[in-house]
């Protein structure tokens, strides 16, 4: 492994590479799929904020609240109301827009439901990434892009260490199956179509992949999802149902995924295929892994308030232990968490009060920005 920083990424100077690599978006043209959901919410704020020519392309909210309609994101970025499974219609607005970078988002992202629909899942997650790797290589203003998975690609065997990128692919339910799939349809796009060897001569586009999960944060209104089953449990005063109470995942805050993903994007921008391929995003620190009574009895306590109780009904089955080992991250890319667990939660817990207060799209604009503002400011290596 090269444990030689980029020019521009730590070691280089005085910035921090998440600093350097937010300064190349302003007036890039970023398409990014996805852009309703929980996570690309939170990044079509992030890159309106840095100057990014943004276009958002997705299917409507799932439900309703969303963060996007909370957010009223249509106000801020263009959009597109594209079925990533339409071939010509995505290639049609890609080609029309020509982005630089791309960012693919979108998905069907929960396990339980995959087991009611996996055709739909199946075809979302998997020719849904077939299709934006087939546009970007037919868009010729294309440059970068990040493709991002699931931590539950990997073939679980319920390790305690942590899985590493080299590691094989699995999946016991459609949906992580959905997500190793799509990691093979990008290392094969990667091996055909970008290959490394010739870039600058047949092909300018360098690809990598993004293996994170478990992201907790405002603005998450998922059906069957821990953290807002919790927070519509607590608004409504009634005891959080759990599932899986001993069941452990590497919890982290929605901005050290986009911090990732924007760091990728870049950097590949910037370098091209030195950081094409597979990346984990997941905590360093395994106290940061936590079970998941130990995270729903604090967001209680956070809240001020509340109980959980265990579903007693069977359950499909889901993985009980699951890490990542981001050490590549760490050292190749220069990303680290900011955020400890306790820190997440706290922000979490923060939005959802601030929404409970005031939901007006105005307020939680701001406190969207101040919470991205002060992810920022914080301390890259933090030690509480």
């Amino acid at each position: 492994m090269n444990v030689q920083p980029a020019a521009g990424f730590p070691g280089a100077g005085s910035r921090t590479s998440l600093e350097h690599c937010l300064e190349m978006y302003k007036g890039r043209r970023v398409l990014l799929s996805g852009h309703t959901g929980f996570k690309g919410s939170w990044l079509a704020m992030w890159l309106a904020g840095l100057g990014a020519d943004v276009l958002g392309l997705s299917l409507d909210p799932p439900g309703t609240p969303s963060m996007y309609a909370t957010l009223r994101l249509n106000d801020l970025v263009a959009e597109r109301r594209t079925d990533i499974r339409d071939f010509a219609a995505l290639h049609g607005v890609m080609r029309d827009f020509a982005p630089e970078i791309v960012l693919h988002l979108a998905a069907l992202a929960l396990v339980r439901p995959s087991y009611a629909d996996p055709l739909a899942t199946l075809n979302t997650n998997v020719m849904g990434t077939a299709n934006i790797l087939e546009a970007c290589r037919l868009t010729p203003s294309v440059r970068s892009v990040v493709i991002v998975t699931s931590d539950k690609c990997y073939r679980n065997n319920e390790w305690v260490w942590g899985y590493r990128e080299n590691d094989p692919m699995g999946g016991h339910d459609p949906y992580s199956a959905s997500k190793g799939c799509a990691e093979l349809v990008t290392a094969s796009f990667i091996a055909s179509f970008f290959p490394a060897a010739e870039y600058g001569r047949k092909h300018h586009v360098a690809v990598a992949s993004v293996r994170a999960g478990n992201a907790v944060g405002g603005g998450d209104w998922g059906e069957d999802r821990l953290v807002p089953d919790c927070m519509r449990a607590l608004h409504e005063g009634r005891p959080v149902r759990i599932r899986y109470p001993s069941a452990v995942r590497p919890w982290q805050h929605v901005l050290e995924c986009a911090a990732g993903y924007l760091m990728l994007g870049a950097a590949l921008l910037e370098f091209g295929p030195r950081f094409a391929g597979p990346w984990n995003l997941a905590p360093i620190d395994m106290g940061d892994i936590w079970p998941v009574q130990r995270l729903v009895e604090e967001l209680c306590r956070l809240w001020g308030g509340g109980s959980c109780e265990t579903e007693g009904a069977e359950q499909p089955h889901e993985a009980h232990m699951l890490c990542l080992d981001c050490t590549k991250a760490t050292i190749e890319l220069g990303w680290r968490p900011r955020l400890r667990t306790a820190q997440a939660l706290r922000e979490t817990a923060a939005w959802y009060r601030a929404w409970s207060d005031d939901p007006s799209p105005e307020h939680m604009r701001d406190v969207t920005r101040r919470q991205i503002r002060d992810y920022m400011r914080s301390n890259a290596d933090p030690e509480s």
